[in-house]
């Protein structure tokens, strides 16, 4: 059996939004420990970090939905 394959391309779009989930969630952490001025910088990022999170969880079960990637039994 092993791991299922996945076409390549989609492989790296999914490293790429996990990598800039991360990235977002190290701003967000940046401007919270140096924005002393109230900014709204952090909630921004916090903000971009869901809505990747999110568009990513879509793009994955849409994926599976349409087939593009397959089960795992």
């Amino acid at each position: 059996m092993g791991r299922a394959k996945l076409p390549g391309e989609m492989r790296y779009v999914v490293i790429a939004v996990l990598l800039l989930i991360v990235a977002s969630l190290g701003s967000a952490m940046f401007f919270m420990m140096h924005d002393r001025s109230g900014s709204k910088r952090m909630v921004k990022a916090l903000a971009i970090r869901v809505g990747l999170s999110l568009a990513l969880f879509l793009f994955l079960m849409g994926g599976y939905y349409f087939g593009l990637f397959p089960a795992r039994f």
